[in-house]
């Protein structure tokens, strides 16, 4: 997938990280408790003899690592991190055990119960939780030579046929992984009679697991990354699985325990932090062919409207002084002018900039339009959503132009700040100044209208003071 204009991931804000922490935190609880329960709780016995349902639990499992991998590749294709690559690279390894390798090694390898089907899948595990805790280990913004190999498959493949072949060569001397007796055990009876290699292997897997957990967190908690958020509670799911499994080894069994069910939460989870990957995804390739449509008609407006405003009010100047429409003409150019630049402003730019930084913009640009000094004081933490930072940028450019045109200001002063829950934006000039109340009464301009309409659908109130000879203030309060 190409990837969209807008990022898929940045700085998280406190929410991000905050939840990042309770769904790791969430996964942790889970799996000590399902865990503990199973250990010293009487009541709790939990184990069904279904060789059919570990099958489909295989195969369901194996599809979402499939589809992650997938998933994490074309994040790599775009990217290009190491990251992403490692973790696409230990999901192949982990689908690939779990693909009926089992089954087929068991019917190769014919008179070695125990041996060869056990010990390929629980070696392609182990690579394959090696290869996500080295994803948790390495640097999250390290980037990988940009080629057109895809070691996604590459790399796993090599280490499945290394560890088959090795394997094949020694299955004559490989010991049994587990005793015979073990497939027919009842789950619920504690069992560490397994090879010691098979012990220390599941332990040696489950803190992988656990250590990755950890560290996705915290990469969770300092990046916004859909996926990354889940990581974290699923690996800590799979290392609960892995603890169950040294202590009941269901995998290689036909009983279905509680570390198939922790098993299939990690999956689960992953698919959700997958789901919702691909839903940001989705979002931000919206916004962008959005974005650009809106700047494709800003370029139209630029190019077509204001140049050819700006023609007819260069042709208002050729008019002699004394004639009454000359004042009239150029007076609507302006205007025409001022909400064309506005338009084409508002079409051209997403609405993520911060209010203080649209607003010093808008300022600078009106003060060298009209050749007026302008100072601009706005506090940074007032902030505004996309419709409300229009309406404010309006309603100070429509204040600006009322006191250069009609005021004859020569320096204005344009503030924004807080005061407790409430926001201002104040215009202040030296003008002329006007009678407020025949200017806002009944025969008010169209422009003080438009004004007290846009601070209205804030919600807010616009004031306007000002006397004769003593200049205008204009307050937006939010």
């Amino acid at each position: 997938m190409r990837s969209p204009t807008a990022p898929i991931d940045g700085p998280p804000g406190a929410g991000s990280r905050r939840s990042a922490v309770r769904l790791s935190t969430a996964g942790w609880v889970a799996g000590l408790l399902v865990t503990a329960l199973v250990l010293w709780s009487p009541h709790v016995l939990f184990g069904y003899h279904n060789p059919s349902l570990h099958l489909i639990l295989d195969s369901v499992d194996a599809c979402v690592a499939l589809l992650v991998a997938y998933l994490l590749h074309e994040r790599f294709v775009r990217r290009g991190r190491m990251q992403d690559l490692l973790l696409a690279q230990g999901l192949v390894l982990l689908a690939v055990a779990g693909l009926g390798l089992t089954a087929v090694t068991e019917w190769l390898a014919r008179g070695q119960q125990g041996a060869l089907h056990v010990w390929l899948p629980l070696s392609l595990r182990v690579a394959g939780a090696a290869l996500i805790t080295a994803a948790a280990l390495v640097r999250p913004g390290r980037l990988a030579p940009r080629t057109r190999w895809p070691w996604t498959v590459i790399v796993p493949a090599a280490v499945a046929g290394v560890a088959a072949a090795s394997l094949w060569a020694w299955r004559e001397r490989l010991p049994a992984a587990l005793d015979a007796t073990v497939a027919s055990a009842p789950a619920q009876q504690e069992l560490l009679t397994g090879h010691p290699v098979l012990l220390a292997a599941q332990g040696g897997t489950a803190l992988c697991f656990a250590i990755a957990s950890f560290l996705f967190t915290a990469q969770a908690a300092r990046r916004a990354d859909s996926l990354l958020d889940w990581l974290g509670p699923a690996c800590a799911l799979a290392a609960f699985a892995r603890v169950n499994y040294l202590l009941f080894p269901s995998l290689y069994t036909d009983w279905l325990y509680t570390g198939d069910l922790l098993r299939t939460g990690f999956y689960l989870l992953l698919l959700v932090g997958a789901l919702r990957e691909i839903e940001q995804y989705w979002n931000a390739y919206s916004r962008a062919a959005v974005l650009e449509d809106r700047r494709r008609l800003a370029r139209e407006l630029h190019d077509g409207v204001v140049q050819e405003l700006a023609l007819i009010r260069m042709e208002g100047h050729g008019l002699p002084r004394g004639e009454p429409s000359r004042e009239r003409i150029l007076g609507a150019c302006d205007r025409g002018l001022d909400e064309a630049r506005a338009a084409v402003h508002a079409l051209g730019h997403d609405g993520d900039e911060p209010l203080d930084l649209v607003l010093r913009r808008a300022g600078r640009e009106m003060a060298q339009r009209y050749g007026i000094h302008l100072e601009v004081e706005v506090d940074d933490t007032v902030d505004a959503d996309p419709d409300q930072q229009h309406a404010l940028v309006r309603i100070a450019r429509e204040a600006v132009a009322n006191a250069a045109r009609h005021g004859r200001a020569g320096r204005l002063r344009l503030r924004l700040v807080r005061d407790g829950d409430r926001r201002r934006l104040v215009v202040e000039d030296d003008g002329a100044g006007f009678d407020v109340h025949r200017a806002t009464g009944a025969g008010a301009g169209y422009g003080l209208i438009s004004m007290r309409d846009r601070a209205r659908s804030l919600p807010g109130s616009l004031e306007v003071r000002s006397e004769p000879g003593g200049g205008s203030e204009v307050t937006v309060t939010w």
